[in-house]
């Protein structure tokens, strides 16, 4: 009897840890999961511009096509002296 008590006891200790954990930890659970369903999405193509399920994932906010750096030759800043 005692080895099913001790049984009942660890699975009721591991649901309750596995609960504990998932609300701690909400935010970057959903993050992850939403990375995991777009990376195994065979429709979704992380090239195209107009992606209809990052629209559907971010809130329908669209993409940035905006490049990550502006173009420095176009800068007004003098150049730099050589020492």
């Amino acid at each position: 009897m005692g080895a099913v008590v001790t049984a009942v006891i660890a699975i009721a200790a591991v649901v309750l840890g596995w609960i504990t954990i998932e609300m701690a930890c909400k935010p970057c659970l959903e993050t992850g999961r939403r990375a995991m369903d777009r990376a195994l999405d065979p429709n979704y193509d992380p090239d195209s511009p107009t992606n209809a399920n990052a629209n559907a994932t971010t809130g329908g906010a669209a993409p940035s096509t905006e490049p990550l750096l502006a173009d420095l030759s176009a800068s007004t800043a003098p150049p730099a002296k050589a020492i």
